[in-house]
C-alpha cells in the first residue's frame, strides 16, 4: 500500500537543508573504504584515517591489497577496531582481485541485485554498507537504511521498530520514485535530522522540519 509520507518527508527535509553532497570521497573506491571504516564510529574518525591512507600514497585497491594487514591496521587506528576493520578491508579486496582481477569498474558494473549479494557474501559487510557501496560508489538504485531511518520513521508511526532490514527497505523504495539523486539525498538527509534533531534520548521534536507529519 502507497504511503505518501515517504516522499513527503524527503520534500520537506530538502527543503529544509537543501543538498547535502553525499558520499564524501574523491572515487568510488574511497567511498567503499569509507563506507567499510565508518561502522560504528564517527566520520571524523574515519575522515583522519582516510587521510593517513592518502598521504602514505596506499588509497588505491593494490596498493592496499599489497600492504601488510598490521601497517593498514595501523593507518586506520582513528576509526577504532582498526584490526577488524583492516581484516574487513582485506576481505572486499580478496573478492575484488579473485573474481574482477582487481578492476572495481567490472565489479560496480554489474546488475545490482548480483552486485548485491557479491557484497553481502564477503564477511564484515552487512546490509546497509552493502546499500551504502551500491549507491554512493556503485551508482545503483539501493536505499540505505540506518538507525536513523528506523527511529524517524517507527517515531511517525511509519513503520514498526522490529521491521527486519529488507521489508523497511523494501518499503521505502516501494514509496519512491526510482530516482538516483533522491535516493542519495534522502539517506543524507535522514542522517542530518537524526544527529540535530532525532536523538535517541533526547529528541528536538518540536524544532524538527518534519513535525507537523
Amino acid at each position: 500500500m502507497k504511503n505518501p509520507k515517504i516522499k513527503l518527508i524527503y520534500d520537506k527535509l530538502y527543503s529544509a537543508f537543501g543538498p547535502q553532497h553525499w558520499w564524501p570521497g574523491d572515487s568510488p573506491f574511497e567511498v567503499i573504504v569509507g563506507a567499510i571504516l565508518t561502522q560504528n564510529t564517527a566520520w571524523k574518525n574515519v575522515s583522519v584515517s582516510i587521510q593517513n591512507l592518502k598521504n602514505n600514497k596506499v588509497l588505491t585497491p593494490r596498493e592496499l591489497y599489497d600492504l601488510p594487514l598490521e601497517k593498514l591496521g595501523s593507518l586506520i587506528r582513528s576509526s577504532g577496531y582498526y584490526n577488524l576493520k583492516a581484516k574487513r578491508l582485506n576481505n572486499f579486496l580478496n573478492i575484488l582481485f579473485s573474481g574482477y582481477e582487481g578492476d572495481l569498474g567490472k565489479m560496480l558494473d554489474q546488475e545490482g541485485k548480483t552486485l548485491r549479494n557479491v557484497l553481502l557474501d564477503i564477511s564484515g559487510i552487512g546490509p546497509e554498507t552493502a546499500d551504502s557501496i551500491m549507491l554512493y560508489a556503485g551508482g545503483k538504485l539501493s536505499f540505505v537504511v540506518d538507525a536513523y531511518t528506523r527511529r524517524i520513521f517507527s517515531r511517525h508511526k511509519l513503520i514498526e521498530e522490529g521491521l527486519p532490514y529488507d521489508e523497511l527497505k523494501h518499503f521505502i523504495e516501494k514509496n519512491l520514485p526510482g530516482n538516483l539523486k533522491l535516493y542519495n539525498e534522502y539517506h543524507a538527509l535522514i542522517v542530518r535530522t537524526g544527529k540535530e534533531f532525532c536523538s535517541n534520548k533526547d529528541p528536538k521534536c518540536s524544532l524538527c522540519p518534519i513535525r507537523e507529519i
